[in-house]
């Protein structure tokens, strides 16, 4: 059934396959006697990109709101001829207009590991945006450790919120906490349980590329790419590859904005140097008895090595 008689919308880019992306295009150019779900199942394009773009050097991602044109809506295709201004993007993983990042972060298969756990909240520090922690399949772990695991992480500076794909606990919280944002990331290491939680989430969701992957004849495994799933009109959680252990490329005295643990000490902090980098120089009056400045010296040390490195020391 064709919807509508329009040959170009806007949209955004909700998947990317190789050279093709899907676009879902706005939905208030169907009729509004459909329902969503029914506007849902209609409104999304596989596109390719007018070759001037490319010639112009941009590049298009998960996102980015788009124009397109040459729409034909009984084979679901069309031609993507303007990418719109972003107001933020990621480049690990490629995320354009993303405005929480949600970390997951499993209390077992796989254990917390602590330095990939730290690695992963220090690389969506450097975002700059709002940061809601997960820690998943709790129910594979007693009460007691959990509590012990909670306490860690508030330590650290956050307020992790326990969930179970198994037993649906919190879930109902993550739900609404994500219906609170337009877009939110959800990321984490590899095996965490990110698909699982958007399983339960989206219960009725396929997969985004849906009847639109037969037409590229690819298979739909573990996420390999990043895509984004609906929960209802202007919002969206994307969903994103796996990896175990993220780099952190930063400049030393901008490290230590990322540790909540210095962050909050900071303001009422009197150090000697305004350069202090809280690495026992003469007058630092950070404290440093927290659990995670071992950490915080090594990745600091890393840093003016490899700033050295690069200007040749």
């Amino acid at each position: 059934m064709v919807l509508v008689n329009l040959s170009s919308a806007k949209g955004i880019v909700v998947a990317k396959k190789a050279n093709y992306y899907i676009v879902e295009i706005e939905c208030d150019v169907f009729n509004d006697s459909l329902d969503y779900q029914s506007k849902n199942n209609h409104n999304r394009l596989l596109c390719t990109i007018r070759q001037r773009l490319i010639h112009h050097g941009l590049s298009i991602n998960v996102g980015d709101r788009v124009s397109v044109e040459s729409i034909d809506w009984n084979s679901a295709r069309a031609i993507i001829t303007k990418l719109h201004s972003r107001k933020t993007f990621l480049s690990k993983p490629p995320v354009a207009n993303v405005t929480e990042i949600i970390v997951a972060l499993s209390v077992k298969e796989p254990l917390f590991d602590f330095d990939q756990a730290s690695r992963f909240l220090l690389t969506a520090e450097q975002t700059g945006l709002d940061i809601f922690l997960l820690l998943t399949k709790i129910d594979l772990i007693t009460s007691t450790q959990l509590f012990h695991q909670v306490r860690r992480l508030k330590g650290w500076g956050y307020n992790p919120l326990p969930v179970s794909t198994k037993n649906g606990k919190g879930l109902d919280i993550l739900l609404d906490q994500i219906k609170l944002t337009n877009l939110a990331v959800l990321c984490g290491p590899s095996g965490v349980g990110k698909s699982s939680l958007l399983n339960c989430l989206l219960p009725k969701e396929s997969i985004l590329t849906g009847h639109l992957s037969v037409k590229l004849k690819r298979g739909r495994n573990t996420t390999r790419n990043v895509e984004l799933y609906s929960l209802g009109t202007n919002t969206r959680v994307a969903d994103t590859p796996g990896f175990n252990r993220p780099d952190v490329r930063i400049d030393p005295i901008e490290l230590q904005l990322l540790f909540p643990e210095i962050r909050s000490q900071l303001p009422k902090a009197s150090c000697k140097f305004r350069n202090c980098l809280h690495l026992d120089e003469p007058g630092c009056d950070i404290d440093t008895s927290w659990e995670r400045y071992t950490q915080y010296r090594k990745i600091t040390e890393e840093m003016i090595t490899f700033r050295r490195l690069c200007q040749g020391d």
